[in-house]
């Protein structure tokens, strides 16, 4: 025991684990460090995107890019490269892709970042991850989902570098390592009123994650009940 002005004090016992809480709007709560599936409201990871930004926070508009903004434009684009049917529940696991940086506090890093910060953050993530695809059933990618993935994740990285940011082609292919071209048509033009590439505000960043979200969820759920309807006639 210590003392503090004279009062004896019971110091917290050594073996206490640790704890990382963050409290969401929604007044529910998470521990970083042994994450729940359940522990938040699908409203709670939309605001979390949409107040996480891309590119450090730093863009030649007005406002950052959001993670919601840019994991709508991924899928967007995976839509468009997909040369088979894509599932419902293979649009929800690439919306959610960038999904832990919610949970982790609303920080994007850079992938060399995450590598220098070595494995106590991976497994961190990694947490994080199973949380995720726990809560909503994401299927593990496949050798050539993933590849279908990286290829929409990276053309959506060059044209926000070059639409968002302000880098230069040659920049983006010579100091990024992004080898693909910029699109020239903002694959979310349709969704808004503003201008192409102009990164929404946050309110409006949530909104339109969340109702793609929960549009996916249900169509995720009409078409497991269609199998398993399949399965049972057969």
């Amino acid at each position: 025991m210590n003392e503090i002005d004279g009062k004896a004090v019971t110091a917290a016992p050594a073996t206490t684990p640790p704890r990382a809480w963050i409290m969401f709007s929604s007044g529910r709560r998470i521990d970083l460090l042994h994450p729940s599936p359940q522990a938040w409201q699908d409203e709670d990871l939309a605001i979390g995107l949409s107040r996480t930004y891309r590119w450090g926070g730093h863009s030649s508009w007005e406002l950052p890019l959001s993670v919601a903004q840019h994991s709508l434009s991924v899928l967007a684009i995976r839509e468009e490269l997909s040369p088979a049917p894509f599932t419902a529940i293979e649009k929800l696991r690439e919306l959610l892709h960038d999904g832990t940086e919610f949970l982790i506090g609303g920080w994007d890093p850079l992938f060399p970042i995450k590598q220098f910060m070595g494995a106590d953050l991976t497994e961190i993530f990694r947490r994080l991850q199973t949380a995720l695809n726990q809560r909503y059933e994401l299927p593990g990618w496949t050798v050539e989902s993933h590849r279908l993935h990286k290829a929409a994740d990276h053309l959506a990285a060059a044209s926000e570098a070059f639409h968002v940011v302000g880098w230069r082609k040659p920049a983006i292919r010579k100091t990024l390592g992004i080898t693909l071209a910029p699109l020239e048509v903002d694959p979310l033009m349709a969704m808004t009123d503003l201008m192409a590439w102009e990164p929404w505000p946050a309110y409006m960043a949530a909104k339109l994650f969340l109702s793609k979200l929960q549009a996916l969820q249900a169509e995720a759920q009409s078409e497991a009940a269609g199998f398993g309807a399949c399965d049972a006639a057969e």
